[in-house]
């Protein structure tokens, strides 16, 4: 088999994989990142057998979350910027291992290879099916995802200069766990439930970092038609990469538009006081192909949600900074006070034409949990009286299968006395549709990117509080989530921490997902996949 990745809800026939990732992956690419992986599992194992200080191994600790982002889906194509992230990581284990006295340590803290083809030959031997038990495999790969979700999250608000070293410490003796052939399926399922403790506060973290430094989001209206200056197009999820634009094409007579998740900086009060922040351009990250051709302007990926260019021109405009990569692209570092230089973006934004108007009108959002807590005596209100009767927390995210197309429809015929909370780009399914409102109430309240799930977590928690139960469960609020990739994997385990029971998901469960843990997740948590749209709505109403 020369490659084998079922990391993402596209994986190939639910199952895996096996010639080139779905998302436009190589064979290098994919065991490049395997081995990139096992590296990390290496200086964990250091770390954790050795019992060393992680508050004094700042370059570690963010080359550790930089590497594991790298291998989220659709965020590194680039094999050379692999090779290079592994060479580095080994480095960094090589001066770990000088300062550890441990008698026995794994192959991935000692291995050695020094070539490209060296590196292909030890990936091949390494990979996710080199865990012969499949129900010990499937364990290990849900927190490993969910391990690459939480770092992408803290790597975020690293960059704004928070961090939780108890976050690290536990993401190392994860990933050293995940070595040991002496735990058991049961202990890997408590891990997996620590996972996704840490997950909760990966994305606490994050919100403190966000509304610290940009404020409180709050209910805005963001326009999605265009203005006739030449203009730049930022993607992803990173805010002080945003932020460093703006501040360079500030009276440049270049705008700025968000792209897919990037929407909801629209909403942090920080970011309105540029001119040049004009509005949102188009959907969904899977709709770029198409998009990017109307956009005519550079496009700036800090984060995942890269699909892979069909045109040469297109591929000419788009440059990529952090943890995204792409052949042929220009990719922007930071230099080691984090600060980026995007003048050459802004130098070929004014030679290109502005974009083509694909759309019209605004979309609203804003809601994260601040917000709704300031809207709290109403919202009660409208639950006590009856006029709200159930919330339907939508979260999660986007993707290309025609079986998503069930949530469009899904929100559609939902009853006129409920409301949608949603996060992540699954949103652009439903957000601009004519749903309604309820006594003022928006019937779609958008908290913002995927780590704002932590916001519609908190929401609930609050409504808990307010009405007085002792089980989230009990609150008329159902989960309907849609998946795509690894962020979306952490958000699901913190939800299960949480305790909430009963969560939909699809369009298809994960391919990683063998039939025993399956079944465990369907018998503790109520686990279940989507059916048609009727069935699902009179369940969750019944």
């Amino acid at each position: 088999m020369s490659m084998f990745c079922y990391q993402c809800q596209e994986t190939a026939g639910g199952k895996g994989c096996t010639v080139r990732g779905v998302c436009g992956k190589n064979e290098e690419v994919a065991k490049l990142q395997d081995l990139l992986i096992y590296v990390l599992k290496g200086i964990s194992e250091l770390v954790t057998k050795g019992k060393l200080d992680i508050s004094v191994m700042a370059e570690v600790n963010y080359e550790m979350l930089n590497s594991l982002f790298i291998t989220i889906t659709n965020a590194n194509f680039d094999d050379d910027s692999i090779e290079h992230q592994i060479r580095r990581m080994i480095s960094i284990r090589d001066e770990l291992r000088k300062s550890v006295s441990v008698s026995s340590l794994h192959d991935a803290a000692i291995f050695t290879v020094n070539t490209r083809e060296s590196m292909l030959e030890k990936a091949s031997s390494i990979g996710v099916l080199a865990t012969e038990s499949e129900d010990v495999r499937s364990l290990r790969q849900m927190i490993i995802y969910g391990l690459k979700g939480m770092a992408a999250y803290t790597e975020h608000a690293h960059n704004i200069g928070k961090e939780n070293l108890e976050i690290n410490s536990f993401m190392f003796e994860a990933l050293a766990a995940t070595l040991d052939d002496t735990l058991t399926a049961d202990d890997l399922v408590a891990l997996t439930l620590r996972t996704g403790e840490h997950g909760v506060k990966a994305m606490a973290l994050l919100d403190e970092a966000n509304t610290s430094t940009y404020g409180n989001p709050e209910i805005t209206e963001v326009n999605i038609g265009v203005r006739s200056n030449p203009a730049i197009l930022i993607s992803g999820h990173d805010l002080t990469d945003l932020e460093q634009l703006l501040d360079q094409t500030k009276g440049t007579g270049v705008d700025v538009y968000t792209h897919s998740e990037m929407l909801p900086a629209h909403y942090y009060p920080a970011f309105k006081k540029y001119d040049n922040f004009v509005g949102n351009y188009g959907n969904a990250w899977w709709k770029q192909v198409s998009e990017f051709e109307s956009f005519r302007g550079p496009i700036l990926f800090t984060t995942n949600c890269i699909v892979p260019p069909k045109s040469e021109e297109v591929r000419q405009r788009i440059f990529t900074t952090g943890s995204a990569g792409y052949p042929g692209c220009t990719h922007i570092g930071a230099d080691p006070n984090g600060k980026k230089d995007f003048s050459s973006i802004i130098s070929l934004a004014k030679t290109l034409s502005a974009p083509e108007e694909i759309e019209t009108g605004s979309i609203i959002g804003g809601f994260a949990h601040n917000q709704v807590m300031a809207l709290a005596d109403q919202v009660v209100e409208a639950v006590k009286t009856g006029a709200i009767k159930k919330f339907f927390v939508m979260a999660g995210c986007d993707g290309r299968m025609k079986s998503r197309e069930y949530y469009t429809e899904f929100a559609q015929k939902l009853p006129q006395d409920t409301v949608i909370l949603t996060a992540g780009c699954a949103k652009y399914r439903y957000n601009k549709l004519n749903l309604g409102d309820i006594g003022g109430i928006p019937r779609v309240l958008d908290a913002g990117q995927c780590n704002d799930s932590y916001s519609l977590a908190v929401i609930a928690l609050k409504l808990k509080e307010v009405f007085g139960l002792d089980d989230i469960n009990k609150l008329p609020i159902a989960f309907n989530i849609a998946w795509y990739e690894q962020k979306a994997v952490i958000v699901l385990l913190a939800l299960l921490y949480l305790g909430v029971k009963n969560i939909h998901l699809g369009p298809t469960l994960p391919g990683f997902l063998s039939p025993n843990v399956a079944k465990v997740l369907v018998e503790k948590f109520g686990i279940a996949g989507i059916g048609t749209v009727e069935e699902d709505i009179d369940l969750f109403l019944s």
